[in-house]
């Protein structure tokens, strides 16, 4: 009698979850990680056979590849990884955060015109008429680490309001207000400063909600002058300029990993 056998099953593909796998990664992913293009200019160019994998053509967009031994290349030229470039901005008023916009309007991208690095992003985002600390990177994972609302990274701002606000709303802050159905609350609030007739307060976030202090002080019926973000984590701004752009020192860099536990991901 002829033996069954049973019936053949296809291997499903898992993501790599162990250490020694960290750098196993899709392909279009692989490319914009070396900072080659984005993930959907990747897709494009691996369904046209242009990108090959140690010599072999791959046109599988789900493939995965090693980024620390596979040899990529482009219509047969070698990519390698680009320099992280780590920058911060004062950005000023009036700037969107977006590389171009559609209705012509100033972006954030004006105050980089000497720094010509291909896939520059910013790390999240200020809102037109707010200013301060923004960052600039092309490393996508410290980028997405710093943005995960699982790392409790704080923000800290400088809000100016049109009155002095008493005890009670402080405390409403950090307790939590509810907006158009959400519940938003800051980590910390404080009176900094006060004339005759506004005051500045200082509101530190861990979470990245759109308009999140704004929405705050309109629910308590305040108006908000000025927003000023001046620290990530302990990333200061510091005396820098507005306009001006520098680029992150090696010991701030450290600290917003240590923040992050990337540090330790890194040692892992």
């Amino acid at each position: 009698m002829r033996e069954r056998r049973p019936p053949h099953k296809t291997r499903e593909r898992t993501k790599p979850t162990d250490n020694a796998a960290a750098k196993r990664v899709t392909l279009p992913r692989a490319l914009s990680k070396l900072g080659y293009c984005s993930r959907t200019q990747a897709e494009r160019l691996i369904a046209e056979n242009r990108v090959a994998v140690d010599g072999r053509i791959v046109n599988d967009t789900s493939a995965w590849v090693d980024l620390a031994t596979a040899r990529i290349s482009i219509d047969g030229l070698v990519i390698a990884a680009e320099a992280k470039i780590y920058l911060m901005l004062n950005k000023p008023r009036g700037l969107v955060t977006t590389r171009h916009d559609p209705e012509g309007r100033p972006t954030v991208y004006d105050c980089l015109r000497d720094f010509d690095i291909p896939h520059l992003s910013p790390v999240g985002r200020l809102d037109k008429a707010s200013e301060g600390l923004l960052l600039f990177t092309n490393d996508t994972e410290f980028a997405q680490i710093l943005l995960d609302p699982v790392t409790h990274v704080t923000k800290t701002y400088h809000v100016q309001i049109d009155r002095i606000m008493d005890d009670e709303d402080i405390a409403a802050m950090t307790s939590g207000i509810r907006h158009d159905g959400e519940l938003l609350t800051a980590t910390a609030a404080r009176r900094l400063r006060h004339g005759d007739r506004n005051s500045w307060i200082e509101v530190e976030l861990d979470e990245g909600r759109n308009r999140q202090i704004r929405r705050m002080l309109e629910a308590l019926g305040t108006e908000c002058l000025r927003l000023v973000r001046v620290a990530i984590g302990g990333l200061e701004l510091g005396e820098l300029p507005k306009g001006a752009v520098r680029a992150l020192s090696e010991p701030e860099l450290q600290a917003l990993r240590r923040k992050t536990g990337m540090e330790r991901t890194r040692r892992n």
